[in-house]
Order: C-alpha cells, then structure tokens, then sequence
C-alpha cells in the first residue's frame, strides 16, 4: 500500500552529495496537496521521494479517479515519461510535506546512458512495479472490500495520515457511499 524504495533513496544520496554540478540534482520541496505532476503535462524533472509520502492517481474528470500507488522514500517519479519522452501519465498529489531530489531530464538520461547502477536500479524499480500492481489486483479480487479497507486504516494509522474518504473510495475502486457502508460494518 505505501512503496518505498531504500535503495535507490540511498543511490541518490550518495550522488547528491557527490555531484559536480549542483544544478543537475537539487532538493525541492512540497506542501501537502501540492501536484508534483500532473497528467497530460511533461515532467519538468525526475523525482525521488527523499521524505513524506505522495498518491499517485489518474484523474477521469467528472470527479471520478483512481488512485494507483502510494509513494514513500525512495521512490522514482517521472522516470518513465522521461525514458518515453511522452507526457505524465497520471497526477503524483503530496499528502505530506515533501521532499524529493530533483534530477534535470538531461543528467538523467546521461545516467541512463552511462551509469550501469542507475539501469539496474531502474529496472528492479520497473520490475517491482510489475509485482505490485499485479499482486494487488489479484488482492483486490481475492478479498473483500472490508478486509482491504482494514489495510488501509492500519496503513493510515501507523503513518500518521488523514486519508480523505474521496481518497479512500477512489484506491479502493468504490463509490463514497459503498465506502460509508462498509466503514459502519468495521467500526
């Protein structure tokens, strides 16, 4: 429910601190309900999560979306609109305050081409993503709403979060009244 990556969190730690330029890699930061992307718009930047947690949803219009993922430390975004030149995908929405490194699309793309720890990074990143949205449409179909929503109670609990009931309903793929009913079965 929360991805994180602490590899590659520690991968861009490392070269932050290492850099020679320091315009390639800065530090930005986010205020909660700030968009870090925005769908249909090209991404100024890939992003790494350095701290707070962010959603990442389509927005369908006529107040209908998805949430897909939420995103923790470490985790990349951007990183396949860069590679495919090609504009967001969806939205990537802080929850929290965050902060992420900024990598400038060219330093990028110069890491794709020659740092063989930033490929195998990415591709253990592209891979885990596979894993994850596959292991959780398959959770998601194999059990109930209640026992998913209980995850993500628990999810909320221990990171201190307020998830909005919106965003509730919308990672669970449900109406708002479909979520009210079935908060009322669990409390």
């Amino acid at each position: 429910m929360l991805r994180t990556n602490n590899t590659f969190l520690s991968y861009f730690e490392q070269l932050y601190n290492s850099q020679q330029r320091k315009e390639e890699i800065l530090i930005k930061e986010f205020s909660a309900g700030q968009l870090i992307l925005q769908q249909g718009q090209n991404a100024p930047k890939v992003y790494s999560i350095k701290e707070g947690i962010t959603k990442c949803f389509f927005d369908e219009g006529d107040d209908k979306g998805f949430i897909v993922e939420f995103l923790g430390k470490g985790e990349v975004i951007g990183d396949i609109e860069v590679i495919k030149n090609m504009p967001c995908l969806c939205n990537i929405q802080a929850l929290t305050p965050v902060q992420v490194y900024a990598i400038s699309v060219p330093f990028t793309r110069s890491l794709l081409e020659k740092d063989l720890l930033f490929n195998k990074l990415m591709l253990d990143s592209f891979a885990e993503r596979i894993i994850n949205t596959s292991t959780r449409a398959s959770f998601q179909q194999l059990h109930t709403v209640e026992h998913t929503l209980a995850k993500l109670l628990e999810l909320q609990k221990a990171q201190g979060l307020d998830i909005s009931k919106e965003d509730m309903a919308a990672y669970l793929g449900i109406t708002i009244r479909s979520l009210n009913r079935t908060l009322k079965k669990l409390l």
